[in-house]
């Protein structure tokens, strides 16, 4: 079975595209190849992010590997947290303190249209491709649902009514930011 690593440690992350991917790759994780590194995220873009790191592992650990950098852009906030998603209540803030913070600049707000996207950007064979997953919907006035990880209590996808974190991760995947990019790398490594 051909391995790739996907650069995080993220354990969330890890299992919804695990369980994605099946039985097709073994998917290793940072700490699975022993990178403990705090790789930066410096750049601008989601796209440069998911570069950084991929490039990242690439290079020290010589692994063809996947990253990916996520973002949730809110149309009343002129488009943030954006790049700054898992940073949105500060530099070492919880998911939960991202939630509240983002539910506080909210309030009040009628427009609550916003979208979720992931890149990923693979390496493999010495080749580097950027692929895309989106998703459109809207913030929620509260927390709704167990399920999930993140914002996925205050993301409502469009057509749908409910939050991620009320859908099953099957549900969720199927229509995600995150399942839409990975289904487009699965279409590539399937080339």
């Amino acid at each position: 079975m051909k391995e790739l690593v996907f650069a995080t440690n993220n354990a969330h992350k890890l299992e919804e595209v695990r369980r994605m991917v099946g039985d097709r790759f073994l998917i290793r994780s940072l700490a699975d190849i022993g990178c403990y590194d705090d790789i930066p995220e410096t750049a601008d873009t989601l796209a440069g992010n998911a570069l950084i790191k991929a490039r990242w592992v690439k290079e020290k650990y010589g692994y063809d590997c996947f990253a990916d950098d996520t973002g949730l852009m809110v149309d009343a906030l002129g488009g943030a947290p954006g790049v700054y998603t898992a940073r949105f209540a500060g530099e070492h803030c919880t998911p939960d303190d991202n939630v509240t913070r983002l539910l506080q600049v909210m309030e009040g707000k009628t427009d609550r249209r916003a979208r979720f996207s992931t890149v990923i950007a693979l390496i493999l064979d010495g080749r580097e491709q950027i692929m895309e997953g989106t998703v459109e919907g809207e913030i929620s006035d509260s927390r709704r649902g167990d399920d999930g990880f993140g914002y996925d209590p205050v993301f409502i996808p469009e057509d749908t009514g409910l939050t991620f974190a009320q859908m099953g991760p099957d549900a969720k995947n199927a229509i995600s930011h995150r399942g839409r990019a990975i289904a487009r790398l699965l279409q590539a490594l399937s080339r």
